[in-house]
């Protein structure tokens, strides 16, 4: 229910639900609530766990299989955004021993912004 009263001459409405969720959405994102963001140390994490067995992760080393390219050279083939899709649905095959696998939205977001790291 709006509450409506003047203020100075201007009229006033107040809707408290949308004020509280407001409120509440400021008060969650300031106390440490997880929010909707990329981490690239996350997204380094999950290339440490999946990928670096065979791709090199930094921006200098070569790849531990020669096959399977150096993730700082993946921008320069394609642009490292367009991945997430191929994240989210499963890479079946960037080279002949990958396994597939899939990652969640909130890992995909992790490991493109991990990628943007090497450029």
């Amino acid at each position: 229910m709006s509450e409506t009263g003047f203020d100075g001459g201007r009229i006033v409405v107040r809707r408290p639900i949308a004020t509280g969720a407001i409120v509440g959405f400021l008060m969650a994102a300031s106390s440490g609530f997880p929010c909707i963001a990329s981490n690239a140390e996350q997204g380094k994490r999950l290339a440490l766990t999946y990928c670096a067995k065979c791709h090199a992760i930094d921006k200098v080393s070569p790849s531990p299989l020669k096959i399977a390219p150096p993730f700082r050279t993946l921008h320069e083939r394609y642009p490292v955004g367009m991945l997430e899709e191929s994240l989210a649905e499963g890479i079946v095959t960037g080279h002949p021993t990958m396994p597939e696998f899939r990652f969640d939205g909130d890992q995909i977001g992790d490991f493109i912004a991990f990628l943007k790291t090497l450029k």
